[in-house]
């Protein structure tokens, strides 16, 4: 008697989406309400008799809590083999989609609101950087295990793998287990640091936002802060003394408060600093009330980027920066090392490179005498030019005539740091890298692989012609996208090119007898 067994019932392998984590309820209502403030604070003021704009005012920020709510309860993310999906909206459905082999960075934000729950912002990117970000993924609130599972699984395309003894583990909130790899520590953050953070002037930005913030809600609400309290002491100490003096005075203050503000700028972003290595991929840890966490996975690190404005280059200091795919300056996580000794820059960019020294130190060649020729004329000519502005504005009333008269003072300060940016320019052939060096007031060195660079563009202004130089620039799919290397030689632009990527540019030069 023969027995036919029933065909097994086939396995489903739909992947179950997953929610944002209902405990950011309790928290994003009231942040929505915080940012909404100005409107019926303004409405208020404007409106003291409980009419139509409060009304309108109140309505806006209602909105504002029900939207956000309803992005919380209908967002649904989940991760398949091919691609990380995001469905969100109610009345506006927006489904969107990432292929896993376009991910290449995962950058993770907690800030104090979520940190009081435990929980994380998620932004995935995948190196383009378009104005309406329809190439990042964003999860509003995850948990930190979950982002830890979620930075793994994107960045390596695969789960880990607990083996004994190489960590706690942990659970990711999805029913599965992974463990935390082990890291190799590449840098910490040490308190002597900020003794460089006075001198980066970061601080400037952050004091001229405020200051046009204030101005401006000054202005649309019909304020003079000038006639309250210490400002209108100041004001009216500033137009009872002379005006040399004044602007003096002013200035000091300025550099003292930009000062105190890039101090605090500088430790509220880099405090707890950590950079490590783990699973083939470098990991950034930062922050002091927001804290930030990037993974960069090291094959698609393009080179090192080392930044030393004049005031932190003086004290002998420097910043380290990562040219990878996905990431640029601008959003700030791309920096591997805060301002610090440059001394340990150079062991950071050693370490991130794997190499057993910094590519960056070695010898540049200089570039032809004519390029300092053009640094000394433009930084020359700008004072100058300057200087018969500020004439012409006394001559005719309008300015005083002790101004264009201090503008001179600047030539020999000009010339100096035309001198300077001279000095530094430069550029050098490794085995593996390509090196420049360029500026005064903020030099940059600049270690690129050489099988990051995907193209050359030459480029010759009129000056540039006419004193036999060029520029330079590599294209790369990372960073910026181009970094030149200015006012070289004509010859010595072709050579490097060619010799950098063999090949590449034999089909359109031709040997000169």
């Amino acid at each position: 008697m023969s027995t036919v067994e029933a065909p097994a019932a086939p396995v489903s392998t739909e992947v179950a989406w997953s929610r944002l984590d209902w405990r950011m309820l309790l928290v994003r209502p009231a942040v929505d309400v915080i940012r909404s403030l100005p409107l019926p604070v303004g409405a208020l003021l404007f409106d003291r008799a409980g009419g139509f704009w409060q009304w309108i005012a109140l309505a806006a920020t209602g909105f504002t809590v029900v939207v956000s709510v309803a992005h919380i309860l209908t967002a649904r993310y989940r991760v398949t083999e091919e691609q990380m999906e995001l469905r969100t909206g109610i009345l506006h459905r927006r489904h969107r989609a990432v292929p896993l082999d376009r991910v290449r960075t995962v950058d993770s934000t907690a800030e104090l609101k979520h940190r009081l729950f435990g929980l994380t912002a998620l932004k995935v990117g995948t190196g383009r950087h378009t104005k309406d970000r329809s190439d990042e993924l964003v999860l509003d609130a995850v948990s930190r295990a979950e982002a830890q599972r979620l930075t793994t699984v994107l960045l390596h395309r695969r789960p880990e793998v607990a083996e004994p003894g190489d960590g706690a583990p942990v659970d990711s909130g999805a029913g599965a287990i992974s463990v935390q790899p082990k890291e190799s520590v590449l840098a910490v953050f040490d308190r002597r640091w900020i003794r460089f953070s006075p001198f980066a002037l970061s601080g400037l930005a952050t004091v001229g936002a405020i200051v046009g913030f204030v101005y401006h809600y000054a202005h649309e609400l019909h304020v003079d802060p000038s006639r309250f309290g210490p400002l209108r002491s100041l004001a009216e100490y500033f137009t009872a003394g002379p005006s040399a003096l004044a602007i003096v005075v002013a200035a000091v203050g300025l550099m003292v408060l930009v000062s105190l503000a890039s101090v605090a700028g500088y430790v509220l972003s880099f405090w707890n600093f950590r950079l490590t290595r783990g699973n083939s991929a470098l990991h950034v840890r930062r922050g002091l009330i927001t804290t930030r966490s990037v993974s960069i996975e090291e094959d698609r690190l393009r080179g090192i980027l080392l930044r030393q404005p004049l005031p932190v280059r003086l004290l002998g200091g420097a910043r380290c920066v990562a040219v990878a795919s996905g990431l640029t300056a601008r959003t700030g996580g791309s920096v591997l090392l805060p301002f610090a000794p440059a001394e340990r820059a150079h062991e950071v960019a050693a370490s991130v490179l794997r190499e057993e020294s910094d590519p960056g130190t070695v010898p540049l060649v200089r570039h032809p005498r004519r390029a300092l020729n053009r640094r000394l004329n433009r930084a020359i000519g700008g004072v100058l030019l300057l200087a018969v502005l500020l004439f012409l504005g006394a001559w005719i009333g309008f300015l005083p005539g002790w101004l264009w008269k201090v503008a001179l003072v600047f030539v020999p300060i000009a010339a100096v740091v035309g001198w300077d940016r001279y000095r530094n320019l430069g550029h050098a052939l490794t085995e593996r890298y390509v090196l420049s060096r360029k500026g005064s007031l903020e030099r940059e060195t600049l270690t690129l692989k050489r099988d990051a660079i995907i193209g050359w563009k030459m480029d010759r202004s009129f000056f540039q012609h006419r004193a036999g130089l060029m520029t330079l620039v590599a294209t790369v799919a990372a960073g910026h996208g181009s970094y030149p290397i200015t006012d070289m030689a004509e010859s010595d632009a072709l050579k490097l090119a060619d010799a950098a990527i063999p090949g590449l540019l034999s089909p359109f030069l031709e040997d000169v007898p």
